[in-house]
């Protein structure tokens, strides 16, 4: 029963360098009830993706040994992109990136200056509920 338990959890995997904004993230999406682990860099960001298979990740875009963009061509080239939900969270706006991120199949992005922990909380819903919908649509 306790497995079946956890698999009704989604669970959210965020990427993030920076330790007060990680933990603003982590705390707030725990607290909405979803299962949460923390990548602090690209290595340990792929490995996770590939061990714990998360329903959503949540991904920042200048990280440590290996960088957002390098993240998704992998998670893209290896066929794991589209289907797998991913949140980006950037620094920067310019809609060259933002076209590039969502070229490999990024469901939404934020961007840090603009945004506080509720506001990835509702964004997190929302892709969950359109998932939801596609997956029952199919």
């Amino acid at each position: 029963m306790e497995e079946n338990k956890k698999q009704d959890v989604k669970s959210v995997l965020i990427v993030e360098d920076e330790n007060i904004i990680l933990g603003l993230l982590e705390k707030k999406i725990a607290g909405a009830g979803y299962h949460v682990s923390v990548a602090h860099d690209g290595e340990e960001a792929m490995r996770k993706i590939k061990e714990e298979k998360p329903d959503l990740v949540l991904l920042d875009m200048i990280l440590p040994k290996k960088d957002g963009f390098e993240i998704l061509k992998d998670l893209h080239d290896g066929g794991t992109l589209p289907d797998l939900p991913i949140i980006v969270i950037s620094n920067s706006g310019q809609r060259i990136e933002i076209d590039r991120m969502m070229g490999y199949g990024v469901r939404d992005y934020l961007i840090k200056i603009n945004f506080n922990p509720s506001d990835v909380l509702e964004k997190v819903k929302t892709v969950f509920a359109k998932e939801e919908s596609r997956g029952a649509a199919a």
